[in-house]
């Protein structure tokens, strides 16, 4: 137990029976944010001994909310006492105190509110996953390098503020894409697959005690819109995190209803799979509902390609959803250069860039504004599998649609820009690797220093994407983090790669597909044989920031507090 109470950071008197309070300690709450209060302890409790104070009054009546007591939480010997959908107007510190009549536990928030409204508008840009070496590889291979010179900049790579990033979550000091998202858009810290929530100790996902996000925020207290774009499947961790509140991101079919709840104005991605009925064929939904048919009723147009999205953006429609392939999307080297993933099947696919273009389009028809989140998801896609050039050009592909949304922000200067990873990979540039050095093991074809020189990649076309990666002297890029796997230092020119696959044990090994490619390597494994693929890391992520409310990003930062520069920004912590 006092492991435990260690671990929670919680104080404790002697003889403890209480386990845990959410909020948790230190949390940082917006003023008049909505939240669930909830207190768990770890023995069965007498209701009339408890108390639960907020500064020395009783919540029930600070909050002005009636208590839900559980005698035995999930059937266990274990109580519980929640206040659902509260808020707190006044900023200030607050300590949250509860007590059975025998011992206490005590935790402190801070309630911060804003100044007035700065910004018309706020785009989020996430890159998932996007290492620093995602970067600076998207630059030489679109812009070019001379002399140890960049011929060029990314878009983002000139905007005025910037901060590194903390990633951790309450859980673990490694984060996934759900609980990072989930810091970005609540200002709460969260537990790794949970979405705007806290992860108590509750039995069903839903179950768990809520925080409110930005955008709920919006559509709750202004008049503006709300847009979301990915080229993940739209019910994943990432633009779930926009609105959802459940425990587990694999939740998908519960998801991709909240969305449609949320009234978001653009929903834009991959994953229709999760809004067709079982029987249409690709459904992966457990019942007869289509959620297309909810949005088309509400008065939403639906795009399922380029043509069609681009179509709908010029019609005048305030409402657009875009669904274009049942799963994720292809990614930019795939569409662009080799044709391969799903390209057949879905040949008309929109861009990242192009989405955010028809998401602004729709979007700035509210006068009063909108919130935008775009995602380039699939950085984190080819990163985990460790196929870096095709994460690298979908890094060059955020960087068109940050441009985007940068001549956008030219012409309406009350529009703040985040661009930023909600995680990191394990991924490093090294050198080079140079196929005309007479070496059977490719190993010895590895330049570090001086003899990396520079790469041959031919030159990029108007959109910055070299048009092959199948070049002489390529960049060599390395992963800290892999499973086992066959090296081969050469791009996957007949599709994404899949590095290892589960063997008659369960454990995962290196795919003997590569084993026979010219030079192939073995590499054993660093990671548990349970990892298919290479894992996220805990290294800061780079935030680059421009327009009203930008001044707040510098220095280091917790992920937490991106969502308080949104919410500064748009004055939505002001009464």
């Amino acid at each position: 137990m006092k492991k435990l109470c260690a671990i929670l950071g919680l104080i404790f008197a002697s003889n403890v029976h209480a386990a845990a309070i959410y909020p948790i300690d230190r949390a940082a709450i917006l003023a008049g944010s909505v939240f669930d209060l909830k207190v768990e302890f770890d023995t069965v409790v007498n209701e009339a001994d408890l108390t639960v104070t907020i500064n020395g009054v009783p919540a029930k009546d600070m909050l002005k909310a009636t208590p839900k007591f559980i005698e035995k939480e999930n059937g266990a010997n274990a109580s519980s006492i929640s206040l659902a959908n509260v808020a707190i107007d006044k900023p200030g510190q607050y300590v949250v105190k509860a007590s059975d009549g025998k011992s206490s536990i005590e935790v402190t928030w801070e309630v911060y509110g804003t100044g007035a409204r700065k910004a018309k508008n706020v785009i989020l840009f996430i890159g998932d996953g996007m290492t620093i070496a995602n970067r600076t590889a998207a630059r030489i291979l679109s812009k070019g390098i001379k002399e140890g010179k960049y011929l060029g900049k990314l878009s983002f790579d000139d905007m005025p503020n910037m901060a590194l990033i903390g990633t951790s979550g309450v859980d673990s000091i490694v984060t996934d894409s759900a609980n990072s998202m989930s810091a970005y858009t609540t200002g709460h810290k969260s537990s790794v697959n949970a979405l705007g929530v806290y992860a108590s100790r509750a039995k069903g996902n839903l179950d768990h005690p809520k925080v409110e996000t930005i955008a709920e925020l919006v559509k709750r207290k202004t008049k503006m819109a709300v847009g979301i774009v990915s080229d993940a499947e739209i019910e994943d961790a990432t633009p779930a995190g926009v609105v959802a509140h459940t425990r587990r991101r694999s939740d998908k079919d519960i998801i991709a209803e909240q969305l449609f709840q949320s009234r978001a104005d653009v929903i834009m991605g991959g994953g229709s799979a999760y809004f067709l009925p079982r029987s249409t064929p690709g459904s992966k939904r457990k019942d007869d509902k289509d959620i297309v048919d909810l949005f088309r009723k509400t008065g939403f147009s639906v795009a399922t390609t380029d043509a069609e999205m681009k179509a709908a953006a010029k019609s005048g429609t305030s409402k657009l959803l875009g669904l274009y392939h049942l799963e994720n999307m292809d990614g930019a080297l795939d569409r662009h250069v080799l044709k391969k993933g799903s390209v057949d099947k879905y040949p008309d696919q929109p861009d990242v860039a192009d989405m955010t273009k028809a998401a602004i389009d729709v979007l700035s028809r509210n006068k009063d504004g909108f919130f935008l989140m775009v995602e380039a998801g699939l950085i984190d896609k080819f990163n985990h599998p460790l196929d870096w050039e095709r994460s690298v050009y979908d890094t060059i592909m955020l960087s068109n649609a940050v441009q985007i949304a940068k001549d956008f922000a030219a012409k309406n200067k009350d529009t703040l820009i985040l661009v930023t990873p909600d995680h990191t990979h394990g991924l490093s540039l090294v050198g080079t690797v140079d196929d005309t050095k007479p070496s059977a093991e490719m190993r010895n074809k590895i330049g570090v220093y001086e003899q990396a020189g520079y790469p041959n990649y031919p030159k990029a076309d108007k959109n910055g994407y070299p048009p092959s990666v199948d070049v002489s002297k390529r960049l060599a890029m390395t992963y800290g983090n892999y499973p086992d796997y066959y090296e081969t230092n050469r791009p996957k020119l007949d599709g994404p790669f899949v590095p290892s696959i589960k063997n008659s044990k369960g454990d995962y090994i290196a795919n003997p597909q590569y084993k026979d490619e010219p030079g192939a390597v073995l590499r054993i494994g660093n990671l548990p044989q349970s990892a298919d693929s290479g894992t996220h890391t805990a290294d800061d992520g780079v935030l680059n920031a421009s327009g009203p409310g930008a001044e707040r990003v510098h220095g280091f930062m917790d992920n937490t507090e991106v969502f308080r520069t949104m919410v500064d920004a748009l004055g939505l912590g002001r009464k």
